[in-house]
């Protein structure tokens, strides 16, 4: 007994150890491992994902998604939803079904225009693609975040469970604040949900239903929206169409990372607000705080309590103080091209314009390595087939760029 005590200890404490650590100092590598090429250019991209052909899906913020070639040849998707297209809304993520190969389905997220703004939208459908051509059929909307409003920071991040059977869908707060720590509403949370986005046997609130009345918040702007805000009208919530039964985990901010890793644990990232961006480990029922707690300030300069002195909510294992800005977390499995890296975690900088490595210990831990300087604002970061990497540019244009390992000279 006391050896197995003495074995869970010390399996235990790489987590405990490398837990809670602001990276936000850290200075970039004098010089990069890799080369970049930029491929083609797009109006304001934001998530690409790969098909089993090598060939990629690409999202434009402004509504388009395209299908592109491995060297730049790009085919209009048809079919596609419109977009509520504002500050950080529109479309967002693309991501391939784990049964492709059989149901041929890609998943949308995007904010789907409505009265008084917009509001989150997950949406499956079937992807014919030829050499010419690509189109949408069978649309159909999942789920749907509900009431609709302004405010960015949609989350819209997909992760699919190991075992290819349920879907984690990302919702941030847009901007609301308070209702992140509502179990009643939907904003502020990790949901999970089936592969049809009903919410799945086994969360934490499963089974119940009921309605909810909620404030619609009408914030003056994107870059405002935190300071000051108003109630214009109510929204009741239709019985079981949103309730806490799709929650598995609460209190977040702006999760635009989520991912599992080789171990099967689920990571997110999320930015905080003037400071405090962070890393988490998500688990069933646990609140990361937002917005009770933050290693960030309000943006009118109010002090937030540090996640610290809230024992009962959870706290990030690493956070960035001054801010990376985070716009996407993947995990690197490609041995052959960068075998150095094989397991490792891979943030991307938009403050910083930065590409960030993270070490991940499986148990619950992670530290930060290299901070690579690439000089351009990175919304997400992919792995390619061959296990090179694929980044995109948050900018308009914007660039596909192609990472591939520094060639080695000889004297």
């Amino acid at each position: 007994m006391k050896l197995a005590k003495a074995a869970l200890l010390l399996t235990l404490a790489p987590a405990a150890a490398w837990a809670q650590v602001n990276v936000g100092q850290q200075k970039p590598e004098a010089s990069l491992p890799f080369t970049m090429t930029t491929v083609t250019t797009f109006e304001l991209p934001w998530r690409l994902a790969f098909l089993p052909d090598g060939r990629m899906l690409i999202t434009e913020k402004v509504g388009p998604v395209w299908l592109v070639s491995q060297q730049g040849q790009k085919i209009p998707v048809g079919n596609t939803p419109p977009v509520y297209w504002q500050g950080q809304d529109g479309m967002l993520g693309v991501f391939v079904s784990p049964h492709y190969a059989t149901d041929q389905s890609i998943y949308l997220t995007y904010v789907e225009p409505g009265d008084y703004g917009g509001g989150l939208a997950l949406a499956r459908a079937k992807l014919t693609a030829t050499a010419t051509s690509a189109r949408l059929g069978n649309f159909a909307v999942l789920w749907r975040q509900m009431p609709r409003g302004k405010g960015g920071q949609a989350g819209a991040q997909i992760a699919f469970s190991p075992d290819g059977q349920y879907l984690f869908l990302a919702v941030g707060d847009r901007q609301r604040m308070t209702p992140a720590q509502d179990p009643d509403q939907p904003v502020g949370k990790i949901l999970r949900l089936t592969l049809d986005g009903k919410p799945a046997p086994g969360n934490p609130n499963f089974g119940k239903t009921g309605a909810a009345t909620i404030p619609l918040i009408d914030p003056p702007s994107d870059t405002e929206a935190a300071k000051t805000a108003k109630v214009v009208s109510t929204y009741t919530l239709p019985g079981p169409n949103l309730t806490p039964a799709e929650t598995w985990a609460s209190g977040v901010r702006t999760p635009y990372g989520l991912a599992f890793s080789p171990t099967g644990e689920l990571w997110e990232v999320e930015h905080g607000p003037r400071g405090g961006d962070e890393l988490n480990l998500i688990e069933k029922g646990k609140n990361y705080g937002w917005p009770l707690v933050s290693y960030g300030l309000n943006y009118n300069g109010v002090p937030i309590a540090k996640p610290d002195t809230r024992p009962d909510l959870a706290e990030p294992v690493l956070y960035w103080a001054p801010v990376i800005a985070p716009g996407n977390l993947m995990f690197y499995r490609g041995a052959e091209t960068f075998p150095q890296w094989n397991g490792n975690g891979f943030v991307s900088g938009l403050a910083t314009m930065t590409l960030n490595r993270i070490v991940f210990d499986g148990h619950g831990g992670a530290k930060t390595a290299e901070r690579w300087d690439v000089g351009k604002r990175i919304r997400d970061v992919e792995e390619g087939p061959d296990g090179s990497l694929w980044m995109l540019e948050d900018a308009n244009p914007g660039a596909l760029i192609h990472v591939t390992p520094k060639a080695i000279t000889s004297r």
